[in-house]
C-alpha cells in the first residue's frame, strides 16, 4: 500500500495514543492493516521501554474496586515514573481495571516469578503424577504447558484480563501497553483482596464467580 489515508492514521492514533508519524510508519509497514500496525507500534514501544528498565517507578496511584454487593474489595498499587502520568485518565483507569480484575479472579501471587520454589516443585510433582506412563516419557515437553496454565490460574500478571473478550490479553500485556502509551516504566507493585467471611467458613456462593459474571455482563 503506497498511500495511507488520514482517516486510517486517525483511527490508529485513537486506538494507541501514538504520534501521527509513528502511526503512519507503522501502517505502511503493516500494509494498511490496523491490527498489524498496532503490533508494530507495540514492539517498537516495548523496545524503547526496555531501555528504561533501570528507571525508578516511584510515582503512581492506588486503584480500588468495591463490588456492588459490598462483600469484595480489591486494592492495587500501580507505579510509574512521573506524577504527570500517574494523574492521567488512562493510568487511573488502568489501576481501577486491574483492581477489578483482582476482585474477580482472586490471584494468589503477583507473577510467576513471585511463586515460591517449594510451591512450584509441588505443582510440578502433581502435574507429573497426573500423566500416563506414555506421557511421562515426554514430560519435559508436556510440563511447560501445564505450568503455564498453572501460572494463568494463580499469578496476576499471567492471568487473562477479565475485561478482554478474546481471553488472550494478559494483565502483563495490559501493563506493557500502558507503558508504551505513556512512554514510562509502569509496574504493578502489590495488590490485596478482601472478602467478607473469608477464612471463617466455606460460603455457599462463590463471590469471585459473581464478580466476574457482573463484569462480563457490564
Amino acid at each position: 500500500m503506497s498511500e495511507i489515508s488520514a482517516s486510517l492514521v486517525k483511527e490508529l492514533r485513537e486506538k494507541t495514543g501514538a504520534g501521527m508519524m509513528d502511526c503512519k510508519k507503522a501502517l505502511k509497514e503493516a500494509g494498511g492493516a490496523i491490527d498489524q500496525a498496532i503490533e508494530v507500534l507495540r514492539k517498537k514501544g516495548l523496545k524503547d521501554i526496555g531501555k528504561r528498565s533501570g528507571k525508578i517507578a516511584a510515582e503512581g496511584t492506588v486503584g480500588v474496586y468495591v463490588h456492588s454487593n459490598g462483600q469484595v474489595v480489591a486494592i492495587v498499587e500501580l507505579n510509574c515514573e512521573t506524577d504527570f502520568v500517574a494523574r492521567g485518565d488512562d493510568f487511573q483507569s488502568a489501576a481501577r481495571d486491574v483492581a477489578m480484575h483482582v476482585a474477580a479472579m482472586n490471584p494468589t501471587y503477583l507473577s510467576s516469578e513471585h511463586i515460591p520454589i517449594d510451591v512450584l516443585k509441588k505443582e510440578e510433582e502433581i502435574a507429573i503424577e497426573g500423566l500416563t506412563e506414555q506421557q511421562k516419557d515426554k514430560a519435559d515437553k508436556i510440563l511447560p504447558g501445564k505450568m503455564t496454565k498453572f501460572f494463568a490460574e494463580v499469578a496476576l500478571m499471567d492471568q487473562p484480563f477479565v475485561k478482554d473478550d478474546s481471553g488472550k490479553k494478559t494483565i502483563r500485556e495490559v501493563i506493557e501497553e500502558l507503558s508504551v502509551k505513556t512512554g514510562e516504566k509502569v509496574q504493578v507493585r502489590r495488590f490485596e483482596r478482601y472478602e467478607v467471611g473469608e477464612g471463617i467458613e466455606k460460603k455457599k456462593e462463590n463471590l469471585a464467580d459473581e464478580v466476574a459474571a457482573t463484569i462480563s455482563a457490564g
